[in-house]
Parts: C-alpha cells; sequence; structure tokens
C-alpha cells in the first residue's frame, strides 16, 4: 500500500490552505461562521417578514434585504441569541419599506393594558387525504386570522407564539417594556379567540 501517496491530496491541500492569504481565510471563516449560525433561521425570518407584509413576494425581498444586513454586520453580532438578532433586522428592514410613519401608527394602534415555508422536505404523512386537507385549511384560516390583527400585536403573537422568543427578546426587538410586550400577547390572544371563535360569550338570544 503506498501510503504516502494517500495523504498527497491532503498535504497539497494543506499546502493550499498555508498559502491563502489572511485576509481571503478570514473572509471565508465569517462566511461559515455565517452560514452556520445565522442561516439555520432562514425560515423564521421569512414568517416574520410573511405575517407582517402580508405579501409573499414583498417578504421575500425584506428577507433577502435582512440577510444582505446580517452579513454586511455580522461582525457586530455580540453572541447573543442570532434568532433574535436576525428578527430585530428584518424586522428593522420592515420599517424602512413602509416608512416612519408606521411608528407612530403602531403607538397610536397599541392597547396597552395585540405556513412559513420551510426549505426541509416534510416528513412522510400517514393521515387521510381528508385529514390533510381539513388540516391545511384550518391553518390557511388561522395564518389569515393572525394577519387581520393589528400589527403591533399580530407581531408579537407571531414572535412569541410561533417564534417562541422570550419576552425579553421581543421587548428588544420591538423597542418596547417587557409589560408592553405582555399586554399586546394578551389582546392578540383575546381577539384571535374572538375571531376564530366570534359566538363564544354571546347571549344565547342574540345567536337564535
Amino acid at each position: 500500500m503506498n501510503r504516502g501517496g494517500l495523504f498527497r491530496p491532503h498535504l497539497a491541500f494543506s499546502a493550499r490552505r498555508m498559502g491563502e492569504p489572511d485576509e481571503a481565510r478570514s473572509a471565508r471563516e465569517r462566511a461559515d461562521r455565517f452560514r452556520l449560525i445565522i442561516l439555520p433561521h432562514m425560515d423564521a425570518a421569512y414568517n416574520l417578514a410573511r405575517y407582517l407584509t402580508r405579501d409573499p413576494s414583498t417578504a421575500e425581498d425584506i428577507v433577502q434585504d435582512a440577510f444582505l444586513r446580517a452579513y454586511r454586520g455580522f461582525d457586530d453580532w455580540r453572541g447573543d441569541s442570532p434568532k433574535a438578532w436576525l428578527l430585530t433586522i428584518v424586522r428593522n428592514c420592515f420599517l424602512t419599506s413602509v416608512g416612519a410613519h408606521r411608528e407612530k401608527a403602531v403607538a397610536t394602534a397599541d392597547i396597552d393594558a395585540l405556513g412559513a415555508t420551510s426549505a426541509l422536505a416534510d416528513p412522510v404523512d400517514e393521515r387521510t387525504p381528508e385529514a390533510i386537507v381539513a388540516d391545511r385549511c384550518e391553518a390557511a384560516m388561522l395564518r389569515n386570522t393572525i394577519e387581520n390583527l393589528p400589527e403591533p400585536f399580530r407581531e408579537a403573537l407571531v414572535l412569541r407564539e410561533l417564534e417562541e422568543l422570550s419576552y425579553k427578546e421581543i421587548a428588544a426587538i420591538t423597542h418596547v417594556p417587557i409589560g408592553t410586550v405582555m399586554s399586546r400577547l394578551a389582546r392578540a390572544r383575546q381577539m384571535l379567540a374572538e375571531l376564530l371563535l366570534p359566538h363564544v360569550g354571546t347571549p344565547r338570544e342574540a345567536r337564535s
């Protein structure tokens, strides 16, 4: 066995790596870290953008812009939750796309006391076709109902219930106190229940 021959490709590869300029190697390592840390949260980024914009095409544009910004500013990431960091950028891109007047509208709408496309293949579904269709209809109805909520409440609900971020992370992303986040979530859940179950709590006489 020619052991020397087996190791020649490895040695040649190492030589190329060793001869790689420091700047190029640093850029490559940075890109590798970005792919490893940030890219797994692409679905979450699209999910948030989709609910904020209520338009798939616009959501794709915002996610693309967000990933470009994230890559350019990756050195500013301080090692905290990469998902929360990326979603903050997504939200900022959304705000930029709709204009500064939106922040004022959110403050006015706030009651202060109100999918996603996956890049991975779905597992084999053993349910009946009827059950699959029924579940898809329910999912579509739920998505449409959430999209009809006023923006600050829709945003809080998506970040908490769908993306499972902490109150602290949501507060940091939306730039509001934790108490306001909790108020928005409570109101969003109430609105969602009223929209999905419009007859709950209605007097019997009114329903007859």
